[in-house]
Protein backbone atom coordinates (compact mmCIF):
# COMPACT_ATOMS: atom_id res chain seq x y z
CA UNK A 1 0.00 0.00 0.00
CA UNK A 2 1.17 3.38 -1.18
CA UNK A 3 2.06 6.05 2.12
CA UNK A 4 0.24 9.30 1.45
CA UNK A 5 2.95 11.81 1.53
CA UNK A 6 6.11 9.27 0.41
CA UNK A 7 8.98 11.51 -1.63
CA UNK A 8 7.59 14.80 0.16
CA UNK A 9 9.60 17.08 2.23
CA UNK A 10 7.64 18.78 5.54
CA UNK A 11 8.56 21.58 7.53
CA UNK A 12 6.86 21.62 10.66
CA UNK A 13 7.36 24.37 13.52
CA UNK A 14 6.81 23.75 17.03
CA UNK A 15 8.28 19.84 16.37
CA UNK A 16 9.59 19.74 20.13
CA UNK A 17 7.02 18.85 21.47
CA UNK A 18 2.98 18.05 21.67
CA UNK A 19 1.32 18.63 18.59
CA UNK A 20 3.92 19.72 16.30
CA UNK A 21 5.89 16.40 17.54
CA UNK A 22 2.70 14.00 16.57
CA UNK A 23 2.68 15.48 13.11
CA UNK A 24 6.72 14.63 12.60
CA UNK A 25 5.44 11.10 13.85
CA UNK A 26 2.33 10.80 11.12
CA UNK A 27 3.86 12.49 8.09
CA UNK A 28 7.39 10.15 8.59
CA UNK A 29 5.19 7.31 9.16
CA UNK A 30 3.35 8.15 5.75
CA UNK A 31 6.78 8.71 3.81
CA UNK A 32 7.96 12.30 4.31
CA UNK A 33 11.34 13.64 5.02
CA UNK A 34 10.76 15.57 7.86
CA UNK A 35 12.97 19.20 8.80
CA UNK A 36 11.70 19.49 12.81
CA UNK A 37 11.80 23.18 13.57
CA UNK A 38 12.19 24.39 16.98
CA UNK A 39 13.66 27.37 19.10
CA UNK A 40 14.69 24.77 21.54
CA UNK A 41 17.24 23.02 19.24
CA UNK A 42 17.42 19.64 22.16
CA UNK A 43 13.65 19.15 21.82
CA UNK A 44 13.79 19.07 18.12
CA UNK A 45 16.46 16.48 17.87
CA UNK A 46 14.62 14.49 20.42
CA UNK A 47 11.72 14.37 18.05
CA UNK A 48 13.79 13.92 15.03
CA UNK A 49 15.08 10.46 16.98
CA UNK A 50 11.97 9.09 17.29
CA UNK A 51 10.98 9.04 13.30
CA UNK A 52 11.12 6.37 10.98
CA UNK A 53 13.39 6.38 8.10
CA UNK A 54 16.66 8.66 8.13
CA UNK A 55 15.74 11.30 5.98
CA UNK A 56 14.76 14.07 8.76
CA UNK A 57 17.14 17.06 10.33
CA UNK A 58 16.30 19.41 12.95
CA UNK A 59 16.40 22.82 12.87
CA UNK A 60 17.02 26.01 15.18
CA UNK A 61 14.14 28.51 13.76
CA UNK A 62 12.42 31.27 16.20
CA UNK A 63 9.61 31.59 14.07
CA UNK A 64 9.19 35.66 14.96
CA UNK A 65 12.37 36.30 13.27
CA UNK A 66 12.85 36.96 9.66
CA UNK A 67 16.52 36.63 8.96
CA UNK A 68 16.02 33.18 11.37
CA UNK A 69 13.25 31.85 9.07
CA UNK A 70 15.05 32.66 5.81
CA UNK A 71 18.27 30.91 6.97
CA UNK A 72 16.33 28.61 7.84
CA UNK A 73 14.81 27.91 4.62
CA UNK A 74 18.03 28.25 2.57
CA UNK A 75 19.69 25.56 4.87
CA UNK A 76 16.85 23.27 4.11
CA UNK A 77 16.93 23.72 0.12
CA UNK A 78 21.04 23.74 0.49
CA UNK A 79 20.93 19.92 2.08
CA UNK A 80 17.53 18.48 0.47
CA UNK A 81 17.99 20.68 -3.39
CA UNK A 82 14.37 21.67 -2.77
CA UNK A 83 11.99 23.37 -0.62
CA UNK A 84 9.88 21.72 1.65
CA UNK A 85 6.09 21.55 -0.21
CA UNK A 86 4.46 20.74 2.94
CA UNK A 87 4.16 23.55 6.22
CA UNK A 88 3.00 22.59 9.39
CA UNK A 89 2.72 25.68 11.21
CA UNK A 90 2.41 24.18 14.86
CA UNK A 91 4.65 26.76 17.28
CA UNK A 92 2.47 28.79 19.36
CA UNK A 93 2.53 30.34 22.69
CA UNK A 94 -0.01 31.50 25.55
CA UNK A 95 0.67 34.16 28.47
CA UNK A 96 -2.84 34.13 29.77
CA UNK A 97 -4.29 36.60 32.05
CA UNK A 98 -6.86 38.68 32.26
CA UNK A 99 -7.40 41.84 29.81
CA UNK A 100 -7.01 44.46 32.53
CA UNK A 101 -3.84 42.86 33.56
CA UNK A 102 -2.20 41.41 30.43
CA UNK A 103 0.83 43.44 29.86
CA UNK A 104 2.23 44.93 26.35
CA UNK A 105 5.12 42.29 26.33
CA UNK A 106 2.87 39.17 26.99
CA UNK A 107 0.36 41.06 24.36
CA UNK A 108 3.34 41.27 21.73
CA UNK A 109 4.77 37.72 22.71
CA UNK A 110 1.70 35.82 21.63
CA UNK A 111 0.92 38.11 18.71
CA UNK A 112 4.44 38.18 16.98
CA UNK A 113 4.80 33.95 17.59
CA UNK A 114 1.45 33.10 16.68
CA UNK A 115 1.05 35.39 14.45
CA UNK A 116 3.69 36.64 12.79
CA UNK A 117 5.58 33.79 13.21
CA UNK A 118 2.67 31.91 11.12
CA UNK A 119 3.01 34.69 8.57
CA UNK A 120 6.37 34.87 8.03
CA UNK A 121 6.41 30.99 7.79
CA UNK A 122 4.27 31.08 4.61
CA UNK A 123 5.86 34.17 2.85
CA UNK A 124 9.03 32.70 2.75
CA UNK A 125 8.27 28.75 1.63
CA UNK A 126 5.42 29.98 -0.69
CA UNK A 127 8.96 32.30 -2.19
CA UNK A 128 10.89 29.48 -2.22
CA UNK A 129 8.04 26.42 -3.90
CA UNK A 130 7.45 29.60 -6.73
CA UNK A 131 11.33 29.57 -6.90
CA UNK A 132 11.75 25.92 -7.09
CA UNK A 133 8.78 25.43 -9.58
CA UNK A 134 7.51 23.22 -6.82
CA UNK A 135 3.95 25.16 -6.01
CA UNK A 136 1.88 21.87 -7.76
CA UNK A 137 0.35 20.13 -4.81
CA UNK A 138 1.85 21.77 -2.18
CA UNK A 139 -0.07 22.01 1.34
CA UNK A 140 0.32 24.69 3.95
CA UNK A 141 -1.42 24.02 7.28
CA UNK A 142 -1.72 26.52 9.98
CA UNK A 143 -2.62 25.32 13.60
CA UNK A 144 -5.34 27.53 15.12
CA UNK A 145 -7.84 26.64 17.78
CA UNK A 146 -10.99 26.47 19.19
CA UNK A 147 -10.46 29.18 20.92
CA UNK A 148 -10.46 31.67 18.23
CA UNK A 149 -14.10 31.10 17.33
CA UNK A 150 -15.36 30.81 20.57
CA UNK A 151 -12.99 33.32 22.82
CA UNK A 152 -11.76 32.22 26.20
CA UNK A 153 -11.68 34.19 29.42
CA UNK A 154 -8.13 34.95 30.20
CA UNK A 155 -7.04 34.53 26.95
CA UNK A 156 -7.67 37.66 25.15
CA UNK A 157 -4.13 37.94 23.15
CA UNK A 158 -4.27 33.79 22.32
CA UNK A 159 -7.70 33.97 20.82
CA UNK A 160 -6.57 37.25 18.80
CA UNK A 161 -3.94 35.53 17.41
CA UNK A 162 -5.71 32.50 16.49
CA UNK A 163 -9.00 34.22 14.89
CA UNK A 164 -6.10 36.28 12.85
CA UNK A 165 -4.51 32.72 11.98
CA UNK A 166 -7.74 31.96 10.89
CA UNK A 167 -8.46 34.96 8.56
CA UNK A 168 -4.92 34.95 7.63
CA UNK A 169 -5.27 31.33 6.13
CA UNK A 170 -8.26 32.13 4.31
CA UNK A 171 -6.76 35.11 2.24
CA UNK A 172 -3.53 33.25 1.60
CA UNK A 173 -6.02 30.50 0.30
CA UNK A 174 -7.61 32.83 -2.33
CA UNK A 175 -3.72 34.35 -3.11
CA UNK A 176 -1.83 30.84 -3.83
CA UNK A 177 -4.58 28.85 -5.03
CA UNK A 178 -3.93 29.70 -8.78
CA UNK A 179 -0.17 28.39 -7.90
CA UNK A 180 -1.88 24.73 -6.70
CA UNK A 181 -0.81 25.44 -3.03
CA UNK A 182 -3.43 24.89 -0.97
CA UNK A 183 -3.55 26.69 2.86
CA UNK A 184 -6.14 25.24 4.97
CA UNK A 185 -6.19 25.33 9.08
CA UNK A 186 -7.38 23.35 12.11
CA UNK A 187 -8.70 24.39 15.21
CA UNK A 188 -7.83 21.85 18.19
CA UNK A 189 -9.26 21.77 21.06
CA UNK A 190 -8.24 20.70 24.45
CA UNK A 191 -5.61 18.22 23.58
CA UNK A 192 -3.12 16.88 25.64
CA UNK A 193 -0.26 18.54 25.10
CA UNK A 194 2.27 20.57 27.66
CA UNK A 195 0.14 23.69 27.03
CA UNK A 196 -2.48 21.84 28.56
CA UNK A 197 -0.64 19.86 31.53
CA UNK A 198 0.15 23.11 33.52
CA UNK A 199 -4.01 23.21 34.39
CA UNK A 200 -5.24 21.74 37.56
CA UNK A 201 -7.05 18.83 37.22
CA UNK A 202 -10.15 19.77 38.78
CA UNK A 203 -9.71 22.44 35.77
CA UNK A 204 -9.08 20.03 33.24
CA UNK A 205 -12.56 17.77 34.93
CA UNK A 206 -14.69 21.03 33.99
CA UNK A 207 -13.32 20.39 30.06
CA UNK A 208 -14.22 17.41 30.03
CA UNK A 209 -17.58 17.57 30.73
CA UNK A 210 -18.55 20.01 27.93
CA UNK A 211 -16.35 17.64 25.53
CA UNK A 212 -19.18 15.05 23.90
CA UNK A 213 -16.56 12.18 23.49
CA UNK A 214 -15.76 12.81 27.32
CA UNK A 215 -12.36 12.63 27.10
CA UNK A 216 -8.86 15.43 26.36
CA UNK A 217 -7.78 14.98 22.42
CA UNK A 218 -4.63 13.29 21.99
CA UNK A 219 -1.69 15.31 20.02
CA UNK A 220 -1.86 12.42 17.20
CA UNK A 221 -5.57 12.62 16.81
CA UNK A 222 -5.07 16.18 15.48
CA UNK A 223 -1.63 14.86 13.96
CA UNK A 224 -4.21 12.45 11.58
CA UNK A 225 -6.07 15.27 10.39
CA UNK A 226 -3.20 17.05 9.55
CA UNK A 227 -1.67 13.99 7.35
CA UNK A 228 -4.95 13.90 5.36
CA UNK A 229 -4.51 18.10 4.76
CA UNK A 230 -1.20 17.33 3.93
CA UNK A 231 -1.56 14.50 1.32
CA UNK A 232 -4.01 14.56 -2.47
CA UNK A 233 -6.69 13.04 -0.31
CA UNK A 234 -7.92 16.71 0.31
CA UNK A 235 -7.19 17.69 -2.98
CA UNK A 236 -10.24 19.86 -3.35
CA UNK A 237 -10.51 21.60 0.34
CA UNK A 238 -8.70 24.58 0.54
CA UNK A 239 -9.14 27.88 2.67
CA UNK A 240 -10.75 25.66 5.24
CA UNK A 241 -10.23 25.48 9.10
CA UNK A 242 -11.43 22.12 10.51
CA UNK A 243 -12.38 21.70 13.97
CA UNK A 244 -10.64 18.72 15.94
CA UNK A 245 -12.44 19.06 19.61
CA UNK A 246 -14.10 15.93 20.28
CA UNK A 247 -17.60 17.70 20.38
CA UNK A 248 -16.95 20.64 22.56
CA UNK A 249 -20.09 22.17 23.40
CA UNK A 250 -18.85 24.95 25.89
CA UNK A 251 -15.83 27.02 26.91
CA UNK A 252 -15.26 26.30 30.43
CA UNK A 253 -12.90 29.42 31.61
CA UNK A 254 -9.56 28.75 33.20
CA UNK A 255 -9.49 31.93 35.04
CA UNK A 256 -9.44 30.06 38.57
CA UNK A 257 -5.26 29.07 37.86
CA UNK A 258 -4.77 32.78 36.38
Amino acid sequence: MSRLVAGKLALVTGAGSGIGREVCRVLAREGASIVAADQNIKTAQETVATLEGTEHIALNVRVNDRNSVETAFKDVIKQFSKPPTIIVNSAGIARDNFLVKLSDNDFDDVIDVNLKGTFLIMQTAVKAMIEGNTTKDSSIINVSSIIATRGNIGQCSYSASKAGVIAMTKSASMEFGQFGIRVNAILPGFIDTPMIAIVPDKIKERFVKRISLQRLGKPEEVAEVILFLASDKSSYINGASIEVTGGLNEITTISQHI
